[in-house]
């Protein structure tokens, strides 16, 4: 458990209003965890997933959805927020404090929250003695209600744009590790919005950029690893909301590559594939699930932990069944191109580091006739079109049986159309595929011939980036 001094220090990034940026630990460029793209082409960051992340955050988190709408009924309802003073927010904690009732507790904590939607108020609330104690005590009480709304106030002062008032906070995040990394075995609060709310909270403060030194080996040194993955575990008791907050907790543990061969030996990469398996049944029982707003992180968890070296050592590769797996993954890839295309590249970039080291993999995508699947994704964007290529590359990889799998069909045709594409990208990784595909199946290179590739080619023969490869590509077509 992290020291409360420890806490405080780094806590100050978390809820700093500079500090939570859209692009912040969305993905390091180049690094494996964040990548993806292992041994092939170049790293591809899926530009509408930053705004996807964007959007859940500003728009779409559902705790902050809930408190909008209750600020939306409360204006219905000719209730305005007003500006506190002292002796009002006195007045407000002593009575959420000592009151008689508990809806009358609650009243007093609802009339705070809505004051702190002020600057001003929260300026008096920082700095009158014994309120942000008083806060924290309520936050962990055993009563949900006061819970909840305490949590809502901390919520309120926590987006504040002043910084006095966010490094007022501080003492709250020791609390809240405390609460959730606690040794119940039963991880649950008595409200399932505090919960979501706490799992926000977490996520922030896992983004810190002194997180991977200073408090993720502390979380991992805890039962919250654990606690997390019950949570994300598919069935009845799964909540949505909780989840994509959790989802999101373990996306930034993973990326901070402090110990995830931990994560793994706890049955990460089995809970997650379970999960997997679980939102494509749901999509396809029902096209509006909300399911996208989890998908991103369970996808980036799943293509991260994947990447471990170490894999193979604690038995992570035999916690995800092949054909499975890759049967899923298609469902949302199918979901993700009709309801959010800018969740392709999460989909891609965990089949391909599905399929980089893994003839089974390979093999799965074959048995199940998924190329021309995969092919029809071509078209959706230059992003999609590298992750596709880098995926049949990986196949093609494996040797003659697999590009005999590969070839004839209609792969040929969509790659002659690939390497007419503007992208430079795109091209190079079409032509990386064609060298592969003639060297293995030189049956491929005479079709190539015969339908005019070799014009196709002299297109780029101009092109710095490309001249080599293209120069090599056709010695390899006209001598096969």
């Amino acid at each position: 458990m992290p020291s409360f001094r420890l806490v405080e220090r780094f806590a100050a990034f978390l809820l700093s209003a500079n500090f939570i940026q859209a692009h912040h630990v969305e993905r390091k460029a180049g690094s494996p965890q964040t990548g993806g793209l292992r041994g092939r082409g170049a790293t591809v960051p899926p530009t509408g997933a930053g705004a996807l992340r964007k959007a859940r955050r500003e728009q779409q988190l559902i705790s902050k959805r809930l408190l909008r709408d209750d600020a939306s009924e409360e204006a219905e309802g000719g209730c305005v927020a007003m500006i506190l003073g002292e002796t009002e927010i006195q007045h407000f904690l002593r009575l959420a404090q000592q009151g008689t009732e508990e809806k009358e507790r609650e009243r007093a904590l609802v009339s705070l929250r809505r004051g702190l939607q002020h600057p001003e108020t929260q300026q008096t609330f920082i700095w009158l003695e014994g309120s942000m104690r008083t806060l924290v005590g309520l936050l962990t009480s055993n009563q949900a209600l006061l819970q909840l709304e305490a949590a809502r106030c901390l919520h309120e002062l926590s987006h504040s744009e002043q910084s006095a008032v966010a490094e007022a906070c501080l003492p709250a995040t020791s609390y809240l590790l405390t609460y959730l990394s606690g040794h119940s075995s039963d991880f649950i609060s008595p409200h399932l919005t505090v919960l979501e709310a706490l799992g926000y909270a977490l996520s922030q403060l896992l983004q810190v950029k002194e997180a991977p030194e200073m408090i993720i080996p502390s979380v991992l040194g805890s039962t919250l690893p654990e606690h997390i993955l019950r949570l994300l575990q598919p069935g009845p008791k799964l909540n949505l909301g909780v989840a994509v907050e959790f989802a999101w907790c373990l996306h930034y543990i993973i990326c901070s590559q402090v110990d995830n061969t931990l994560l793994i030996s706890h049955g990460g990469l089995s809970t997650l594939g379970l999960l997997l398996l679980d939102m494509a049944g749901a999509v396809q029982r029902t096209e509006d699930t909300g399911l996208e707003l989890l998908a991103c992180p369970v996808l980036r968890c799943l293509s991260n932990l994947l990447t471990e070296a170490a894999m193979e050592v604690v038995g992570g590769q035999n916690q995800l069944e092949d054909e499975r797996v890759v049967a899923a993954l298609f469902i949302l890839l199918q979901f993700f191109l009709q309801k959010q295309p800018s969740l392709l590249p999460e989909g891609l970039w965990l089949l391909n580091n599905l399929t980089a080291n893994s003839p089974s993999f390979c093999t799965s995508l074959l048995s199940m006739d998924l190329i021309e699947p995969l092919l029809q994704l071509l078209p959706v964007s230059n992003v999609v079109s590298i992750l596709v290529l880098t995926v049949l590359c990986n196949v093609a990889e494996k040797g003659p049986a697999y590009c005999q799998r590969l070839w004839p069909g209609p792969l040929l045709s969509c790659l002659i159309g690939t390497l007419a594409s503007p992208d430079i990208e795109v091209v190079g990784q079409s032509l990386e595929l064609l060298q592969l595909l003639f060297l293995y199946q030189p049956e491929a290179a005479k079709d190539f011939l015969q339908q005019s590739g070799l014009q196709v080619l002299e297109r780029h023969q101009e092109e710095a980036q490309l001249q080599d490869r293209v120069h090599a590509l056709q010695q390899t077509a006209l001598h096969q």
